[in-house]
Parts: structure tokens; sequence; C-alpha cells
């Protein structure tokens, strides 16, 4: 298979699922697909992958892939971009807040026979966070750190 029907199939996955189109974006994946996502401990097979797009695409309406750079290499394709949405259902406990979210995502995707067999996938879930306004409070012991540092730089400017 040429680099660019591999580019075709994977742009083609991404537009079906922006689409909202799961089942088109579910025919392009083989049987035995296997999905790495960045803070997901096990690799995700199809079903499992889909149920993961579909949780996100339900808090997350009106989204779109924005690829800046899209790479083939072989049987992989890399695409690096901005996926763009509105924050319209529920999110992880989170009720919608209506804010359009971008986050930055790049992906890699290895094509044999002519369907996506694998996929690492990694987006800024930190940015898309604050992004929602969830806010990271450290803990007890780092709290203690910092004001420990903050003390002693207080201290040497005064002496």
């Amino acid at each position: 298979m040429t680099s660019q029907k591999n580019k075709e199939i994977v742009l083609n996955f991404y537009q079906s699922f922006d689409n909202r189109k799961m089942d088109e974006a579910m025919e392009l994946l083989s049987s035995d697909f296997v999905a790495h996502l960045a803070g997901i401990t096990q690799p995700l097979n199809a079903e499992e992958f889909k149920q993961f797009g579909m949780n996100f695409y339900l808090a997350f309406s009106q989204g779109k892939h924005i690829f800046d750079e899209i790479i083939t290499a072989e049987d992989k394709v890399i695409t690096c971009g901005t996926f763009i949405a509105t924050h319209s259902g529920n999110f992880q406990g989170l009720p919608a807040t209506g804010k359009q979210i971008v986050l930055s995502i790049m992906h890699i995707d290895r094509i044999e026979n002519g369907k996506i067999v694998e996929h690492w996938g990694q987006g800024d879930a930190m940015g898309l966070m604050q992004q929602l306004g969830i806010l990271f409070i450290p803990s007890p012991k780092l709290l203690l750190l910092i004001l420990k540092g903050f003390i002693s730089k207080l201290f040497s400017k005064s002496a």
C-alpha cells in the first residue's frame, strides 16, 4: 500500500469521526486494532476505543481535527495539529461549560492491509483542564516545599 493511500485512510478516519459517522470510522479499523492513549495504562481494542471516542464526543460537540503536519513513513501516518470543539456535555463529572476548547494533539496510526491496525494518541490534557476552568491544587507535601522555598527567598532578600 502506498504512503498516499495510507494517508487517505487515516484522514478519512478522522473526518468520519468529526462528522460523527462512527460506523464509517470503525470500518477503517482492523479487527485486531489496538490503541495506545496517553494517560490510559492499558491498550484499548476497537470497541473500547469507540467507547472512549463516544464519551469524548458526547461531551464536546462540533469537533474538528485540524492537522498542521501530516507525515507518512512506510506503514505509519503521523498527524499533528489541534482538535477544536465546544464543551456541551458532561465530561468526567464536569457539567457543560459552553466553552470552546482548542486541544493540541499528535497521533501515529499504523496501516496494514488497508486498515488502521494500531494507534498512538497524545493530547494536551493539562491544557484541556485549564480551558475548562479546572485548577490543580498541590498536595500538602508539595505545598510545604513551596512555602519553605518562598520563606527562604524572603529571608535571603532581607539579609
